[in-house]
């Protein structure tokens, strides 16, 4: 069966037969995971066992574990420091927040493979314009420099894991002030004002083979009338033709007031895969996702397919292993050295 360009959920820790049914639809790829769905790490590990029994090649199973605000998995799992206290960090010794980022992340990716979970939405390469709450600390830095020296940090950690990165959110969430979960942010600046700053840690990561992008649902009307999510003109000409990225683009989450201006879910999937996407979030929404599938009927998209399949996740682990493994001591105690005093308190 080939891997299909929606990415759904589903509501318990458990998958009940409704869910089975819908996990094996061929237009279905891929599932994420949210805190819903988490008791502990024993139920987590069942409950991907089963979602990656249903069908050959497996569902891709995904999370948003960035650190600190966004993190789906907490207790049992070891809590993040938000990605502004790396920059922080940076600040006063650079050379060590690139190397307490890298530890940290493959920490990240540590846990969620040992556990199963082939994604995690990371990094934020989002720039910290001060205007931006629901960016805010999620971002490295103000500075596009320091924001791609610590993405790269970021992106080497998750690989040495086994996972693969996804940077988001493209061409830049952090200049506006609205939440594109409930409104669509307008960002009034020029394309050369956006690829001076914002794209600069893009550029970095793509040389470095980045693996995937998640498109922002953000319009950006000197350069086109639709939001970015949405739009060939990002998707294709600028992050595909002149960046030349050869990776898997995301969507942002269908379900958001962001992308509702295109219309009724199918609309909005149809804009999203005509731009050049290549798998469609749609959280929260079954009867979206039901309406998508009735109205696609047996689309097909050889090369996504193919570029999705490069998203599997290696290195299997067990979670026994992982805590027992010295690697995972020395990542947790670097944290524990450098945040000790701050606000943030490494739990797990």
């Amino acid at each position: 069966m080939s891997i299909g360009p929606l990415m759904v959920d589903v509501a318990g820790t458990e998958l009940t037969s409704v869910d089975r049914e819908l996990l094996n639809h061929p237009l279905v790829g891929g599932i994420i995971l949210f805190t819903r769905n988490y008791r502990d790490p024993d139920q987590l590990t069942a409950l991907i066992k089963n979602i990656h029994a249903l069908r050959i090649p497996p569902l891709l199973v995904a999370v948003d574990q960035e650190g600190g605000r966004v993190q789906r998995f907490r207790d049992g799992f070891t809590l993040l420091p938000p990605a502004r206290l790396f920059g922080q960090l940076h600040d006063q010794d650079a050379n060590m927040s690139c190397r307490l980022a890298e530890s940290s992340s493959w920490l990240m990716a540590a846990e969620l493979r040992a556990v199963g979970v082939d994604i995690s939405f990371a990094p934020v390469l989002d720039l910290d314009h001060g205007v931006s709450s629901v960016i805010g600390d999620r971002a490295f830095h103000h500075a596009a420099e320091v924001v791609g020296e610590l993405g790269r940090a970021w992106v080497l950690g998750m690989r040495r894991a086994g996972m693969a990165a996804t940077a988001k959110h493209f061409p830049g969430h952090g200049a506006v002030r609205g939440d594109s979960h409930h409104l669509l942010p307008v960002d009034g600046r020029s394309l050369e004002d956006i690829r001076h700053h914002d794209l600069k840690p893009y550029e970095r990561l793509i040389r470095l083979e980045l693996a995937a992008v998640m498109m922002a649902h953000v319009v950006y009307p000197v350069v086109n009338a639709q939001p970015a999510s949405l739009s060939q003109r990002w998707v294709e000409s600028e992050l595909r033709r002149r960046l030349g990225f050869e990776g898997v683009v995301f969507c942002d989450d269908l379900s958001m007031r962001g992308a509702a201006g295109a219309g009724d879910y199918v609309k909005r999937a149809l804009a999203a895969l005509d731009a050049g996407c290549d798998m469609l979030p749609v959280c929260n929404s079954r009867s979206g996702v039901i309406s998508i599938i009735q109205a696609m009927g047996g689309y097909k998209n050889p090369m996504s397919q193919w570029r999705l399949s490069r998203l599997r996740s290696r290195k299997e682990i067990s979670w026994k292993e992982l805590h027992s493994s010295r690697e995972w001591r020395e990542a947790r105690a670097a944290l524990e050295r450098h945040y000790a005093g701050s606000d943030f308190k490494l739990e797990i």
